[in-house]
């Protein structure tokens, strides 16, 4: 066995820290809570601050744009500080953010409070792979990053419709103030049973650039970007597909769009069975699917039942996605986890900027499906990337 396994195995515990690894959902929720409010809070922010909703949203630009940097930039930063301490900083960046944009008096205060966020969300996830090999033993890993990550799916489902409501009733800022409580909850949770983890590895810049020319780790990346990028050019046209090719009401996209929250986090919930079965053919077979049904949704589309199916099936195969990618994080780059969780948020993050903005050049020239059909493509090419440029070794047995 390689060296960099056994000195990673060696330092997993024999025991599973489940409590622990629960409470990192807890927090990882808050903050994509966070993440995902301004969204459905939009219209009233803007008037509130007295600026347009595009530059309002602004807000959220800013918030991936800091998270890309921040993934990349953070093991460096944080190369001497013990990963408990960094892990409750993202918990309590995350209250501060929300208390910013609670009580922001102009849009600039506001903008701050994102930037921190972004901070939060970039150095989570670049850590979220490193410090689930730390909590568990390796043949438990697929299930705690499922665990980790069910706290996305769960923010995802929630967040929109809720903030709507809650906006409607409460006004926005008050929905800001209540998104501090389950970071509040997990700060405290957190500080309660996370153990003490001291940095294992000198996380420097060069570290990255020597974990990127590792062979396989650009095609995993490449993949990464691909799958992303096709799922979020899909998914931010999928609101305008559905009212023009489907016809459907504002009640039937609500109905279609809760079947892909709650199919997705089906999803993220069984994907660590799935991985120990066969890593490799999931990572391949998932976005061929995901293809497919993009494809399947412009020859059918102008049918809304099939479209909510649809819909629920791609939610329940990009569930498999991020829980599949850290999986293969873990098992590659066993020594540089951290530096290659950087790397991979790096990628996802530039995924989404690419796939939002191409989405829309796309989307002007020949509408959502001509969205579609592209999105399509970039998925079946990343199940290609997978089995020609992707080394994957398989998931530790029980």
């Amino acid at each position: 066995m390689h060296s960099s396994i056994v000195a990673n195995e060696a330092s997993a515990p024999a025991r599973p820290a489940w409590r622990a690894v629960w409470s990192l959902g807890l927090g990882v929720f808050g903050l994509i809570i966070a993440e995902f409010l301004p969204a459905s809070l939009l219209t009233p922010m803007a008037a509130s601050l007295g600026v347009s909703e595009g530059v309002a949203g602004q807000s959220v630009t800013a918030t991936a744009l800091v998270a890309l940097v921040t993934g990349l930039l953070i093991t460096p930063a944080t190369k001497s500080i013990d990963r408990r301490w960094v892990l409750m900083f993202f918990s309590v960046l995350q209250i501060i953010s929300s208390l910013m944009v609670a009580f922001a008096p102009s849009l600039h205060v506001l903008l701050m409070g994102r930037l921190l966020l972004g901070v939060a969300i970039g150095g989570f996830w670049a850590m979220s792979t490193a410090i689930a090999m730390r909590l568990v033993p390796a043949s438990d890993v697929p299930k705690a990053l499922a665990i980790i990550f069910s706290g996305v799916s769960i923010a995802t489902v929630v967040a929109a419709p809720l903030g709507s409501y809650l906006g409607s009733l409460i006004g926005w800022r008050n929905v800001f103030l209540l998104c501090v409580v389950p970071s509040l909850l997990a700060l405290l949770w957190q500080l309660w049973v996370l153990p003490s983890m001291r940095p294992e590895n000198s996380g420097s810049l060069r570290t990255l650039m020597r974990v990127l020319r590792r062979p396989g780790m650009m095609g995993g990346l490449l993949a990464t970007i691909l799958i992303f990028s096709g799922h979020f050019a899909f998914f931010t046209y999928l609101r305008p597909f559905l009212e023009t090719v489907g016809q459907a009401s504002v009640e039937t996209i609500s109905l279609i769009l809760l079947g892909f929250g709650v199919a997705n986090f089906v999803g993220t919930s069984i994907a660590g069975h799935l991985l120990a079965r066969n890593l490799r053919l999931t990572l391949a077979l998932v976005p061929f699917a995901m293809g497919i049904l993009a494809w399947l949704m412009v020859a059918f589309g102008h049918l809304a039942l099939v479209d909510g199916l649809l819909v629920s099936l791609w939610g329940f195969a990009f569930g498999l996605v991020p829980v599949g990618w850290s999986t293969w994080l873990a098992t590659t780059v066993t020594d540089e986890a951290e530096s290659a969780g950087g790397l991979m948020v790096a990628s996802i993050q530039l995924a989404i900027s690419a796939g939002a903005a191409g989405g829309g050049a796309v989307f002007d020239l020949n509408g959502a499906s001509g969205v579609f059909t592209a999105s399509g493509v970039l998925l079946v090419a990343a199940m290609v990337m997978v089995f020609a440029g992707v080394r994957v070794k398989p998931v530790a047995a029980e």
